[in-house]
Formats: structure tokens, sequence, C-alpha cells
């Protein structure tokens, strides 16, 4: 499943939720979309996993930027 940028991804997320909060799915439409949001949820959580990653590979440098401009 595909899940798209990151704003689209959480906007599809919030509606399914709020389609369960509304009573709005059907029992028939209840699996599919239970399953749509649980791919959105790992794909979004696998993102912030490499996100963070990279930010704390990152950090170090930038450090080490500002310490040799002091």
């Amino acid at each position: 499943m595909t899940v798209g940028g990151w704003n689209d991804a959480a906007g599809e997320l919030n509606a399914i939720v709020a389609s369960f909060d509304e009573g709005e799915v059907s029992v028939d439409d209840l699996i599919e979309k239970l399953a749509r949001a649980t791919a959105i949820i790992e794909e979004l959580e696998a993102r912030l996993g490499a996100t963070k990653a990279k930010v704390e590979e990152l950090a170090p440098r930038i450090s080490r930027i500002g310490d040799e401009r002091d």
C-alpha cells in the first residue's frame, strides 16, 4: 500500500479515525479501514525513526561547525 506524503497520510489517517469516532464505518469496511490505518501508522513510524536517526547523525556536525566559528 502506498502511503504518500506525510501531510496526506496524516490527513487520511485522521479521516479514518474520524469515521470510526462518528460510527460511519460499516462492518464490511471495518477491516479494510483498520488495515489501511495500520499501514499508515507503520509507515509514519518508520519515517520518524529514519528522521530521528538522520538528525542524530547530523547534529554533531552542526555542533562542530558552531564550535569552529567561536
